[in-house]
């Protein structure tokens, strides 16, 4: 992808250890870094990183199932405590709530140490899926101190 941010911090390196490289597999984990500057958007680049993660099947199946289940769950007050582990499990809609035990198993450490630095200004969850089988979550994070964005996807059936 073009803009991909090539950081090699300890943190981002140990969350991609963990959930995977970027990738375009629709299937499992990945995590994303990008440059971005304020006015870029988070939820733009969140989404661009969910068709691109999605690959192939994005047309295959259509943008209307996969966008069917898009949606914001969560979005991190400007003065909340940053404590992703408490907030993912704190989300209600149902069916994201499915995926938040998957997500918390494989890391918690890593998650902690990249949702919950202090750099991070805007914290948003979006709901993923192909209408059908698959579910998911995509968690993304601005850091206006670095103009960089990461991004978890998560996707099973």
């Amino acid at each position: 992808m073009n803009r991909e941010a090539q950081n090699s911090s300890g943190t981002v390196a140990a969350l991609q250890a963990a959930y995977g490289p970027p990738s375009q597999e629709a299937f499992g984990s990945a995590v994303f870094v990008e440059k971005l500057s304020a006015g870029d958007g988070l939820e733009r680049a969140a989404l661009e990183k969910y068709r691109y993660f999605v690959g192939d099947l994005w047309t295959r199946y259509g943008e209307d199932a996969w966008m069917e289940p898009w949606q914001e769950v969560y979005v991190r007050a400007g003065d909340a405590d940053h404590d992703i582990l408490a907030e993912l499990s704190r989300i209600s809609d149902r069916d994201a709530a499915l995926s938040v035990p998957m997500i918390l198993d494989v890391a918690p450490d890593a998650l902690s140490a990249v949702f919950d630095a202090p750099a991070i200004t805007d914290l948003r969850v979006y709901t993923l899926g192909d209408g059908g089988a698959m579910s998911g979550l995509l968690i993304a994070a601005w850091s206006a101190a670095g103009e960089e964005a990461t991004f978890l996807t998560f996707l099973m059936d």
